[in-house]
């Protein structure tokens, strides 16, 4: 293999730090924490992200050891692969992709919301009306517009990505502490009330959103081979993504509650810019400023997302578990840059469902995303029993028990989704995107299994799992 078809080694420890925060915080907080408190109160609210977090904390310690000792392109492809093999590696990776892909529809339906609050009415042409929602051509059109110019940012390389990540999070950094400091200063405790909504139906609603919220530190296993640093760094850093992200989340929790009335919350249309705007004395700048805050996050998330996703449609092609075309990288930027037109295509057409495509997708990426870490947390466990000589530079304490609690608690999630509990995912939407991507893998695996075999899958994957860092 030549150079050109090469990856490249060129993520630093601040772009490594900004690709998985910047992808795991996104726009969710702007546009969705409203909703995180209508439905389970301030105080379930928080409990629900304290919840989400600590599986994500669990399985994302299995995904630091395993991702520093298999440190290739492709992650839960990988341990999978090594752990179970090749039927349970494609549909782990598979999955994983569907979240990720949902975020990148997420992001470009969350763009042209944003829009409503800096340039009030823009909304214009009707189109149809799709679950009581009126898609318009201008809404549609800037979000398709703003896919196209993610998916040509992603198109021309990593590193053009990883610096505009970089200064669009630290933007992200300066408009979140402004609304967490504000809102201490100027809110009020008694705003916090009621507490609860719902009881344990309210947070275990919001908990089930937590998986998709937190989605975005499995993109440094995802981007590994293209990583400057000691493996056992990539571990450390995957790590404290994750528990900045938790602070974050809560602290954006406890920042809205206290500065706006429930009323309010009920009557707003993007909460943190409201929220943010009465803590500075009902100042319109600051509010747009959180809104650009916002914006840094849809982009940060967005391109993230295209990392992540790319990389495991990328590593799949190269392995025939889909079809090699989308292995081939592109000779001048060393991009995947078919798996990047597969996504954008996947992706683009997203805001054409409008606006009450968010929640579809929070919901349907999300059980993608929690059956993928249940298959890595197991991977672990079986690898410690399977080849404890491997070389582990960030190793667990405690041998397999990290990876039984993530493996539990994976499964306690994945049980929320289903028919018969209070937050199961909503029919048909929700069920019908998850239908349609098992069928889409199925056809796809099944065409690159006749038409590469699986002999040769196996020998490359045995190739890709045994060969060194």
């Amino acid at each position: 293999m030549n150079n050109s078809e090469k990856l490249l080694k060129s993520l630093d420890k601040k772009d490594v730090f900004a690709l998985a925060f910047g992808a795991m915080i996104g726009w969710g907080w702007v546009v969705t924490s409203g909703l995180w408190i209508t439905e389970a109160g301030s105080l379930g609210a928080i409990i629900a992200f304290l919840l989400g977090g600590l599986l994500v904390v669990f399985v994302g310690l299995t995904y630091a050891e395993l991702s520093s000792a298999l440190p290739f392109v492709g992650g839960e492809h990988v341990y999978t692969y090594k752990a179970m093999g090749r039927v349970t590696s494609f549909i782990a990776t598979w999955a994983i992709i569907l979240g990720y892909v949902s975020v990148i529809a997420f992001e470009a339906v969350a763009l042209p919301t944003v829009f409503e609050y800096l340039v009030p009415h823009y909304s214009q042409g009707y189109l149809y009306t799709i679950a009581g929602w009126d898609v318009t051509l201008t809404w549609a059109g800037v979000g398709i517009i703003g896919s196209a110019l993610v998916a040509w940012i992603n198109y021309r390389g990593i590193k053009l990505s990883s610096v505009i990540n970089f200064i669009l999070t630290i933007l992200i950094f300066i408009a979140g502490i402004m609304l967490i400091t504000g809102s201490t200063f100027s809110g009020s405790i008694n705003n916090m009330n009621p507490l609860f909504e719902t009881g344990m139906v309210g947070i275990m609603t919001v908990l089930m959103m937590t998986p998709f919220m937190f989605v975005g530190f499995d993109v440094i296993p995802q981007a590994a081979e293209e990583i400057n640093l000691p493996k056992k760094k990539i571990g450390q850093l995957l790590i404290l993504s994750v528990v900045v992200a938790i602070i974050w989340y809560i602290a954006i929790i406890f920042g809205v509650s206290r500065m706006l009335t429930p009323t309010e919350i009920n009557a707003s249309n993007l909460v943190t810019a409201d929220a943010m705007a009465k803590a500075f004395g009902n100042s319109e700048m600051m509010g747009n400023f959180l809104v650009l805050g916002g914006i840094g996050g849809i982009l940060t998330s967005w391109i993230g997302f295209y990392v992540g996703g790319s990389r495991a449609i990328y590593a799949l092609a190269k392995a025939g578990m889909l079809p090699k075309s989308l292995g081939h990288l592109h000779p001048k930027y060393n991009t995947p840059h078919k798996a990047i037109l597969l996504i954008a295509l996947l992706s683009t057409a997203a805001p054409l469902l409008g606006r009450p495509a968010l929640v579809w997708l929070v919901n349907a990426g999300g059980l993608g995303l929690v059956v993928a870490w249940l298959m890595v947390a197991i991977s672990f466990i079986i690898l410690r029993k399977k080849a404890p000589e491997m070389e582990r530079p960030f190793r667990l304490p405690g041998g397999t028990t990290i990876g039984w609690i993530a493996t539990i608690m994976s499964i306690g999630v994945t049980i929320l989704y289903l028919p018969g509990m209070p937050s199961a995912l909503i029919w048909p939407y929700e069920w019908l995107i998850i239908g349609a991507w098992i069928i889409l893998g199925f056809v796809l695996y099944n065409y690159s299994m006749r038409k590469y075999g699986k002999k040769n899958t196996d020998e490359h994957m045995k190739k890709e799992v045994n060969r060194s860092a």
